[in-house]
């Protein structure tokens, strides 16, 4: 993967957040670009990462409508919470599954982390355009979509807010954007 064209400079100001071995911890909405932002990070940092909502789909070898529909909700919220607790101490990046702060057990986990959980927000326009042709999400697909992500919003922008010590707006900027906000973030917050 393509390195960051990102200066040396940021890369010794996050040094301080990436050598303490605690996880980068991605959460936010669907759509927020969790998985794209955190492959990048992992990448320019060298560190491992680790998308939930795939390793569930390789763990159970099927995709994530799938085990919605055999388990039901919440049989593929006590995987997410089985994964988030095995990798939740690596020192890795860990993009989250939009709705893993719904679980007390999980925010648990994650709040001691706080300060590497980086909450990436999107309004609900840009999350409109990058979801409105998905068909795999399983709560997405009944009713409106913009009814439905508001409903999401209302109940879990308050559980992203009380476990992330960052939050980075991504709308329409471009991944390596978001990246170079998140360095500078964690060098603040240090």
């Amino acid at each position: 993967m393509k390195k960051l064209p990102v200066s040396d400079k940021l890369i010794d100001m996050i040094q301080p957040a990436i050598k303490n071995n605690k996880p980068l911890v991605l959460v936010g909405p669907t759509g927020s670009g969790k998985t794209t932002v955190g492959r990048l990070l992992a990448s320019e940092i060298g560190r491992p990462f680790l998308d939930m909502d795939q390793e569930i789909e390789l763990m159970c070898g099927c995709n994530i409508k799938l085990i919605f529909d055999v388990e039901g909700e919440k049989g593929f919220r006590d995987r997410e919470s089985n994964v988030l607790q095995e990798n939740i101490h690596k020192n890795i990046v860990i993009s989250t599954g939009a709705g893993v702060i719904l679980s007390l057990k999980n925010r648990e986990l994650l709040y001691p982390l706080k300060s590497t959980v980086i909450w990436l927000r999107v309004d609900l326009k840009n999350q409109m355009n990058r979801l409105g042709n998905d068909k795999q999400r399983p709560l997405l697909q009944s009713g409106d979509l913009g009814d439905q992500l508001k409903k999401m919003a209302l109940i879990r922008e308050p559980l992203y807010r009380e476990v992330s010590g960052n939050k980075v707006e991504t709308g329409s900027r471009s991944p390596i954007d978001v990246c170079r906000t998140i360095f500078a973030r964690l060098n603040l917050s240090n």
